[in-house]
């Protein structure tokens, strides 16, 4: 099994790192590819020369790379942490840039069609507020519907995991409870 970890922050002292540890750990018996979005120092920047580029199967090498650990995966785990209520501008480039047309989707007669069936995902998603917060908000369920769901299932991603984890930098925070639910989903996941 191969198991591709996109981890999007940029201290490697974070909680976020920690989880990544424990994803790492826990992925022991796969084979584990991750892309630390900071360390590769990557440009998140979608060019429209890139873009119009891509529409007819031209990619850029760097992109043509990120595209062959996506195809090889079986299953995918995004690590970061929310900002400004989405991604970090660095993974959400990436993802402008990989998900790209004639790769992760293309048009049909009537609707889109996602290429990347098959593929189970999880995301690994720290708060800086509780969950109840954004829970009765309604913000949880945004996230699931867009950085979730909506984007995923788009590209034929059709088992999308959102874990959310609360109130991180906060002393009161059960950090050892939070990396049990990361271990115990990724046991789930990679079985």
């Amino acid at each position: 099994m191969n198991h591709l970890i996109i981890y999007a922050h940029p201290y490697s002292g974070s909680f976020n790192h920690t989880i990544l540890e424990k994803v790492i750990t826990c992925s022991a018996q796969t084979n584990v590819i991750v892309r630390d979005l900071y360390q590769l120092n990557f440009d998140p920047i979608l060019t429209w020369c890139e873009f119009t580029q891509t529409l007819s199967q031209q990619y850029a090498p760097d992109i043509t790379t990120e595209h062959q650990y996506w195809r090889e995966a079986d299953v995918i785990t995004l690590i970061y942490p929310l900002w400004w209520m989405g991604f970090p501008a660095v993974l959400k480039g990436y993802l402008d840039r990989v998900l790209s047309y004639d790769f992760a989707y293309q048009n049909g007669e009537i609707e889109s069609i996602g290429l990347l069936t098959g593929k189970k995902m999880q995301q690994f998603v720290t708060l800086g507020n509780s969950n109840e917060k954004y829970a009765r908000k309604g913000f949880l369920s945004a996230f699931e519907h867009t950085l979730g769901k909506g984007l995923f299932e788009f590209c034929g991603i059709s088992d999308v995991k959102m874990h959310y984890f609360g109130n991180v930098g906060l002393k009161e925070t059960n950090y050892a409870a939070i990396l049990q639910e990361v271990e115990q989903s990724c046991w789930e996941i990679l079985k």
